[in-house]
């Protein structure tokens, strides 16, 4: 109603009535806070908002002002998630998020976009951005995990932990469960297969955001294995009767794991393009089996960014799949050997499957009636 009148009575009859506004609700609410002892701001903030969209709706834009109440509406949902967060965020997490932030912004500006290396491999703009983007991709697995990833159970922990780090998951689940009775193993078990699950389709995304052509050859393997390790996690899935166990994660923003990263993405592209240079996709394949052993993202970043130059869409993808098959080889050895044979051999069961799954959607799509 004042944004309608504005045009009428002027933009001092406005503010003043937003002044007039503020400090009645704000009388209000300071003597409803007295009442209940809270000392809470957000009701008065979002209350001042709410005049101020009201407004912008029909003096400005009234998309932009839905879109900001949708906001804000859902930021007051979440705000008893946020708090607990808050409750359970670090000073070294705090820290490393806000070092990380400061190196990005005031770093990569200043960071050559050009290849510095006499193989014409390395550009240290480039190689910085796929840094920071492993590491806003597994911050927001950890970030899932710290806000509910306790309560919710360990389906819900493994699901959230997977884009963080599938093999932390499985190591420290595998752990437990061997210290577990019977019946709850399997909720172990559901948990690593989540993870699992969600690595796949995490690599997947990165992938895609680095070469957006990579997801149409991606897609049918790593869909059939998502759905074989999908079923896996619902045929184990129980109640959980797990005793909120804690994910040993670590901060994935943590200044040294960046820089870690940093140097393993830029030796895997020096010898992705190196090996692809001088042996082709043979020498290609073997760095990718190789890389797949210790992490599948240094590699796959690393595919995706040659992707369009020294390689083909079809060449990168399988050279995506390799890495991640044979990571998946490493994380059932992991579960069998940490985990024991019962907990393991369930696992390797999902993972045998997923394999089997992922290498016969390939062959299908690289048959020739496919294309």
């Amino acid at each position: 109603m004042w944004g309608a009148l504005t045009p009428l009575t002027g933009p001092i009859a406005l503010g003043l009535a937003a002044v007039g506004f503020a400090g009645t609700f704000g009388f209000f609410q300071w003597r409803e806070q007295v009442e209940k002892n809270d000392f809470s701001v957000t009701s008065a903030i979002v209350g001042m908002l709410t005049f101020a969209l009201g407004v912008y709706a029909v003096l400005g834009d009234m998309t932009v002002a839905a879109a900001a109440g949708v906001a804000v509406t859902a930021f007051l949902v979440a705000r008893s998630d946020l708090h607990e967060f808050l409750r359970r965020l670090t000073w070294p997490e705090l820290r490393s998020a806000i070092v990380l932030l400061a190196m990005t912004v005031v770093a990569l500006p200043l960071l050559p976009d050009r290849t510095v290396d006499p193989w014409n491999a390395l550009n240290p703009y480039e190689l910085w951005l796929l840094t920071v983007l492993i590491g806003v991709v597994s911050f927001m697995g950890y970030v899932a995990v710290r806000i509910a990833g306790e309560r919710q159970g360990l389906l819900y922990a493994g699901l959230a932990g997977g884009l963080a780090s599938s093999t932390a998951v499985t190591l420290t689940f595998s752990k437990q469960a061997a210290k577990a009775k019977p019946e709850v193993q399997r909720d172990f078990a559901t948990g690593v297969a989540a993870a699992w699950m969600m690595s796949l389709i995490r690599m997947t995304v990165l992938a895609g955001i680095v070469a957006p052509p990579l997801v149409e050859k991606l897609a049918l393997p790593v869909g059939a294995a998502v759905a074989a390790l999908l079923l896996a996690t619902i045929y184990l899935y129980r109640q959980p009767k797990g005793d909120g166990s804690k994910l040993d994660l670590g901060n994935p923003l943590d200044p040294l794991m960046v820089m870690r990263y940093g140097l393993l993405l830029a030796v895997i592209v020096t010898a992705a393009k190196l090996l692809t240079q001088h042996f082709g996709q043979a020498g290609l394949l073997s760095l990718a089996g190789l890389s797949g052993l210790a992490d599948v993202d240094p590699i796959t970043l690393s595919v995706a960014k040659m992707t369009g130059g020294v390689l083909m869409a079809p060449q990168a993808a399988q050279a995506i799949l390799v890495a991640a098959g044979a990571n998946l080889i490493v994380r059932m050895g992991l579960a069998i050997g940490l985990g024991g044979q019962r907990f393991g051999s369930t696992l390797a069961v999902a993972g045998t499957l997923a394999l089997a799954a992922g290498a016969g959607a390939y062959v299908l799509t690289a048959h020739p009636f496919m294309n």
